[in-house]
């Protein structure tokens, strides 16, 4: 796979994060980032599934947002 180099900016303490990780994993920086972003990816796609499902099913059942809200209230309250 062909690579692209971009510049990042982050905060210093953050930077102190990644490569305490990186040296955990014995990986590099690069390696890191690339992981990290593709987990965040994979987790938005599979969020973004599970959100759509519950809009199919909420329009479905002819539910409004305030309808959801109640309801998820009261199954936390075991009614």
């Amino acid at each position: 796979m062909q690579s692209k180099m971009i510049n990042l900016s982050i905060p210093k303490p953050l930077l102190s994060a990644l490569d305490q990780q990186a040296k955990n994993e014995v990986k590099t920086r690069s390696q890191l980032l690339r992981d990290a972003i593709s987990s965040y990816l994979q987790t938005r796609i599979l969020l973004n599934n599970v959100y759509e499902a519950g809009r199919k099913q909420a329009k479905k059942l002819k539910l409004k947002p305030s309808d959801v809200e109640r309801l998820i209230d009261e199954y936390r309250q075991g009614k």
